[in-house]
C-alpha cells in the first residue's frame, strides 16, 4: 500500500497528542474533584505492589496506611483501636489457601491470620476497619478460589435419614449443606468483607509481587488509577492482569444464604461476646440437626479448647457447661454421628468433643477411642489409620487395652495390623513392623515409616536395620529406608560406621545421596575424620550434576 502524505501523518499526530492531553486533563480534574481516601495495606511479604499503588496515586488525594507494626502481632486490632477507616484495602503476601497469609522472606515472622479478619469484621470494637471500604485487592495465590475446601462424607445424609427425612430428601439436603459450607476461599473472603461492592484476587496462581507491580503500573499508566476506590470494576485492571487468572467478586449481601452462615461465623469471632454467650451459641448449634452441626466443628474444637481455667471458674460459663452436659437429646445426636463418621480422625476429634462438653467421663472417652481403634483394626486400613492411632496413645492412655485388641484380630498380623499395635505399645508387633522399612511393598514400607516417625528406633534396632539395608540388592528399597533413618537423628555409632561403609560401595548415586543425608541430619561427630572425607571424595558417583547433599556433608566433616 502506498505511504499517506506526510501532511496526514503529522494532524494524525496532532489529534491523538491532543486526545491524550485532554485524558490527562480529565483524570486530574477528575483527582481534584474527589474527597481524600484512605489506602490501607497490609504487606505481609513484599510491597512492590503496596508502592506501585502509592507510587501512581496524588498524594494529596489518597492517604496511606500501613496496618502492619513489625514486632507486634497485635497490629491489626492496634488499627482498630486507632479508629483507622478504609476506603481501599490492598493485601500483600502468599496466601496458604486455608487461612492465613504469610511471608517467605528471611527474618520477617509477621503472618495474617484470615480468623483476625473475621473478627475484626464481626466485632463492634472493630466496626470502622472495613465498615467504608469500596475495594480490596487480595495479592495471594488462591484468595479467590471457588473451590471447596471441606469435603463431607455421607454422614452428612446419614444423620437427616436418622432425624426423619427420607432417603431422598436427606441427600438433596446434604448436598446443599456441603455446598453452602463447604468454606471455599472466595466465599471466606465474601463473608469478611460483607457488602464491599468489589474484591479483586487469583483463582489459582497469583504473580510474584514484581510481576504484579509490573502490571501495576501499566495499569496506572492507562489512565485507570481514577477507578481506585470508585467501587466499580475495573476492565483496565482486569485486562492488565489478563495473564494470570485475576478474579473479581464481591461481599455478601442481605438476601444471600451465606448471610445466615455469617451470622453462625460471627458468634464465634465476635471479641464483644463472653466465653459464656459464645458457649450459649454453641448449645443451640448442637440443638440443630447434626448435619448442621457437622461444618462447624473445627470452630466449636478451637472455641472450647479456647477455655481457660479462669472461664470455667466464673459462674456464667459453669451454669452453661452444666445445661450442656444436661443435655441427653444432644449428647446421643452428637455420639451417634461421631460412630457413624466415615473418617475416622472426625470421630476421635468429636470423641474428644463429647469429653470436653461433659458429655464423657475420662473412661467413658477411653472406650470410645479403644471402640474406634478395634473398628479400624477390622477394616481396610491406610498410613492415616497408623499416624491417628500413634497420635490418639501419646500418653499411653490406650495401652491396657492391647489385649482386648490382639484378641479381636485373627491372626497372622498384617503389617498395618501390627503398625497400629506397636503404636500401643506391643513388642511383639513393633518385631513385625520394623523389618517393613526394607520391604518392596510400598504399602508395608509407608505403615512402618508413619510409625517410626512417633516412635523412635532403639540403638539395637538402628544397627540391625542400618546392617539390613547394607545388604539389600534393591537400591530402590534403601534409598526410601534410609529416607526414614533421617528423621531419627541418629547418635549410635557402630549404625554411623555402617552407613559410613557403605557409602564406597553403594551401586548408585542415589543411594549415596541418601547415605549422606542421613550422616548430615546425625551426630556424625563420632565419625568425623579425614579418612572418611576422602573416601566420600574418592567414591562418589556424581548424578547428573554434582550432589549439594554430599557436597554439604563433606564441607561439614572438614569443619569438624
Amino acid at each position: 500500500m502506498p505511504k499517506p502524505p506526510r501532511f496526514l501523518v503529522l494532524i494524525a499526530s496532532l489529534l491523538a497528542a491532543t486526545a491524550l492531553r485532554d485524558a490527562n486533563a480529565a483524570r486530574k480534574d477528575w483527582f481534584h474533584d474527589q474527597p481524600s481516601k484512605t489506602v490501607c495495606t497490609i504487606t505481609v511479604n513484599s510491597s512492590d505492589e503496596k508502592e506501585a499503588f502509592r507510587r501512581s496515586l496524588p498524594a494529596d488525594k489518597y492517604r496511606f496506611v500501613e496496618l502492619v507494626e513489625r514486632g507486634r502481632p497485635d497490629w491489626l486490632a492496634t488499627a482498630c483501636q486507632q479508629h483507622v477507616r478504609c476506603d481501599v484495602l490492598v493485601i500483600s503476601g502468599h496466601y496458604d489457601g486455608r487461612g492465613e497469609f504469610y511471608s517467605d522472606r528471611p527474618g520477617v515472622s509477621d503472618f495474617l491470620p484470615v480468623e483476625e479478619m473475621e473478627r475484626a469484621s464481626c466485632s463492634a470494637s472493630c466496626s470502622g476497619l472495613f465498615s467504608q471500604l469500596k475495594e480490596v485487592y487480595l495479592f495471594g495465590c488462591n484468595t479467590l478460589n471457588p473451590d471447596a475446601l471441606k469435603r463431607y462424607s455421607g454422614e452428612l445424609a446419614r444423620s437427616l435419614v436418622r432425624a426423619g427425612q427420607s432417603p431422598a430428601d436427606a441427600e438433596r439436603l446434604a448436598r446443599s449443606i456441603a455446598q453452602l459450607n463447604g468454606g471455599s476461599s472466595r466465599d471466606r473472603v465474601r463473608l469478611i468483607f460483607e457488602h464491599v461492592p468489589v474484591i479483586y484476587g487469583f483463582s489459582a496462581k497469583a504473580p510474584l509481587g514484581p510481576v504484579a507491580a509490573s502490571m501495576l503500573s501499566s495499569y496506572f499508566h492507562s489512565g485507570g488509577g481514577a477507578d481506585v476506590g470508585s467501587g466499580r470494576v475495573s476492565r483496565k485492571l482486569l485486562a492488565s492482569f489478563a495473564p494470570t487468572s485475576m478474579a473479581v467478586s464481591s461481599g455478601i449481601g442481605p438476601s444471600e444464604p451465606l448471610s445466615a452462615l455469617r451470622a453462625s461465623v460471627c458468634q464465634f469471632a465476635d471479641d464483644a461476646l463472653t466465653s459464656a454467650q459464645k458457649l450459649a451459641f454453641v448449645h443451640r448449634l448442637l440443638d440443630r440437626d447434626m448435619a448442621d452441626v457437622r461444618p462447624f466443628l473445627d470452630r466449636i474444637e478451637r472455641m472450647v479448647g479456647a477455655l481457660s481455667e479462669a472461664d470455667r471458674a466464673s459462674p456464667e460459663v459453669t451454669q452453661v457447661l452444666h445445661e450442656v452436659a444436661s443435655d441427653a437429646a444432644a449428647r446421643s445426636r452428637f455420639l451417634a454421628f461421631a460412630r457413624d463418621a466415615d473418617e475416622p480422625s472426625t470421630r476421635a476429634r468429636m470423641v474428644k468433643l463429647a469429653r470436653a462438653l461433659g458429655w464423657l467421663s475420662p473412661d467413658a472417652e477411653r472406650s470410645e477411642l479403644v471402640a474406634l481403634i478395634r473398628d479400624r483394626l477390622a477394616g481396610s486400613l491406610s498410613p492415616a489409620d497408623v499416624d491417628l492411632a500413634c497420635r490418639l496413645d501419646h500418653d499411653h492412655e490406650l495401652e491396657s487395652a492391647l489385649p482386648t485388641l490382639v484378641a479381636s484380630i485373627r491372626q497372622p498380623l498384617s503389617v498395618s495390623q501390627a503398625a497400629i499395635l506397636a503404636c500401643l505399645g506391643s513388642t511383639e508387633a513393633r518385631a513385625r513392623v520394623v523389618p517393613a522399612l526394607l520391604s518392596v511393598r510400598d504399602s508395608d514400607f509407608e505403615m512402618a515409616d508413619v510409625y517410626l516417625r512417633y516412635r523412635p528406633l532403639s540403638d539395637a534396632q538402628l544397627r540391625g536395620v542400618t546392617a539390613d539395608i547394607a545388604n539389600a540388592d534393591d537400591a530402590r528399597v534403601q534409598i526410601r529406608a534410609l529416607g526414614a533413618l533421617a528423621g531419627q537423628h541418629l547418635s549410635d555409632p557402630e549404625s554411623l560406621h555402617e552407613l559410613a561403609r557403605l557409602f564406597p560401595v553403594a551401586q548408585t548415586p542415589g543411594v549415596q545421596v541418601a547415605i549422606a543425608g542421613v550422616l548430615l541430619r546425625s551426630d556424625y561427630e563420632s565419625i568425623a575424620t579425614p579418612k572418611l572425607v576422602q573416601s566420600l571424595r574418592e567414591s562418589r558417583l556424581e548424578p547428573q550434576g554434582r550432589s549439594e547433599v554430599v557436597d554439604a556433608l563433606i564441607r561439614r566433616l572438614e569443619a569438624r
